[in-house]
């Protein structure tokens, strides 16, 4: 995406909604209300020990007393009988694994997962999920072979299901599992779990579809994720009694956002007009960012004039003009070589006091070489440069290009020298062959040698174009015994690399 090169995804930001009531009751039969074990002796003074000692002592006491350890039911209930302090359940977590006194299981993984997901502990919660996921597999060497991906998910899932109700959680807790999943690029369980929670009635956070909507177009595709969207919203059914769940949740602007940006990505024009369109039909306010999306469709199109009405449009909806919204119109203004309105528009940032990007200068850079005005593209470049910007490999190619069409190669290599000596910025292949072709054409044989060294001392082995400009440069220095060489040369090269394509 040329001027939205910002990554949309972080602008997307989901937002959490307020979690609805779980009935765990509907999702499994084993979900039923966890009984705790008869009373032991040892969960009773472990609690009194974990609560009541200090805590140089306390550990130390719990070693000396219980060398061997605990189970992991009696784990599970200390940890229990402590909940309302969840950074000490951790900490007893964290001493039983550091002295081994405990061989943990799903159970105790799960009774801690819902202490911390209870008290929005979500990064210490995700990192016990990775740890269960492991626990998950099975002892048997012969079957967990044959156990897929999501089967280890779905046993977290239920054992985070028989332990709920007796850990007092909260439905949170399997929103932090989904994107745990998805974090660990465990799709196929996230959307496992998903579809279980959802079949009875039971929603996840906007912000939990949102983010499986977006792993899933992303790993899988837009129309996949496009799928996943319809189905998590039930948007296919024809009436409610078709519906297999209640619907909770309903898409907002993330949710198109995402969608737009990935069939944007795949080349799906027409199918981002068409979210756009079902955005305003479910009453959904664009943001935007919606509008750059759409803005930048129109701009691929050379649609400048329905460009600009939707730049007309964000003003009308009470909306700001961002930088991604400047970037996607001079981006699309130079791309369609009307140099003088990209201008306008970057003025008119400057006055609204809006701070332009590396991608404003790019977009300018590249625009100003395509109309030829290389002396206008290096003004905006030294400008960059002065914002310690760091322009892109294509960006520094079309500049390179662009000067030595105007036989301004040493002036070209100059300035690859300087932003490599600067920001260890690396050339193309792209770069070394026109600068190698200019040198050659100028009769600079002595430089051209230089620097194809050096091309090859960054892997790039001479090609077709590299060759033939050595071969014209001697050719036109009269010495044809080097361009006849170079000739020899040049095919047994290029035999070479015919046959070891072949092989």
């Amino acid at each position: 995406m040329a001027s939205v090169s910002i990554p949309i995804l972080k602008r997307i930001l989901f937002s959490p909604s307020k979690p609805k009531p779980l009935r765990l009751s509907s999702l499994s039969s084993a979900s039923s209300v966890y009984q705790p074990p008869p009373t032991d002796p040892i969960i009773s003074d472990a609690v009194l020990i974990l609560t009541h000692h200090r805590s140089k002592s306390r550990w130390s006491t719990l070693l000396s007393l219980y060398p061997s350890g605990f189970t992991p039911s009696q784990f599970s209930e200390i940890a229990i009988s402590v909940r309302n302090n969840p950074h000490l359940a951790l900490r007893f977590f964290l001493f039983t694994r550091r002295r081994a006194l405990c061989t943990h299981s799903l159970l105790s993984y799960s009774t801690l997962i819902h202490i911390l997901s209870r008290a929005r502990l979500k990064s210490r919660a995700q990192s016990l999920m990775s740890l269960a996921f492991r626990a998950a597999r099975s002892p048997d060497a012969d079957s967990a072979c044959y156990e897929t991906e999501s089967q280890r998910v779905l046993k977290v899932f239920e054992s985070l299901v028989k332990t709920y109700n007796r850990c007092g959680s909260a439905p949170f807790v399997f929103d932090l599992l989904i994107m745990s999943c998805l974090e660990s690029k465990k799709i196929v369980g996230s959307v496992e779990i998903m579809r279980k929670l959802m079949s009875r009635g039971i929603s996840p956070q906007i912000s939990t579809c949102n983010a499986l909507i977006w792993e899933v177009s992303r790993s899988r595709g837009a129309f996949a994720g496009y799928e996943i969207y319809r189905e998590v919203f039930g948007l296919d059914a024809e009436s409610e009694r078709d519906v297999k769940w209640v619907v909770r949740v309903r898409p907002n602007v993330h949710t198109f956002n995402a969608l737009m940006v990935c069939f944007y990505k795949e080349g799906e024009m027409e199918k981002v007009k068409e979210i756009w369109s079902e955005m305003e039909e479910s009453s959904c306010k664009p943001d935007v960012y919606s509008f750059s999306i759409l803005m930048e469709v129109l701009c691929e199109e050379r649609n400048m004039k329905e460009a600009e009405k939707l730049w007309e449009e964000v003003q009308v909806r009470g909306l700001k003009h961002d930088v991604v919204v400047y970037n996607t119109m001079i981006g699309g203004f130079c791309r369609n070589l009307e140099m003088e309105r990209a201008e306008e528009f970057f003025r008119e940032m400057a006055l609204n006091r809006i701070e332009s990007t590396s991608v404003t200068y790019e977009h300018l850079i590249k625009g100003y070489c395509k109309v030829g005005d290389v002396d206008e593209a290096m003004l905006v470049y030294k400008d960059m440069r002065r914002k310690d910007f760091r322009p892109e490999a294509s960006t520094m190619d079309a500049l390179v290009k662009g000067l030595c069409d105007e036989f301004k190669v040493l002036e070209a290599l100059k300035m690859l020298k300087v932003a490599m000596a600067d920001y260890r910025f690396c050339p193309t292949r792209k770069s070394y062959e026109l600068l190698i072709k200019g040198l050659c054409e100028e009769g600079k044989m002595d430089e051209a040698l230089k620097l194809q060294a050096e091309m090859m001392g960054r892997g790039f082995e001479p090609n077709l174009v590299i060759y033939s400009a050595f071969i014209d440069g001697y050719v036109k220095q009269g010495n044809e015994e080097m361009a006849a060489s170079l000739k020899e040369e040049m095919l047994e090269a290029l035999k070479a690399q015919k046959d070891s394509a072949c092989e």
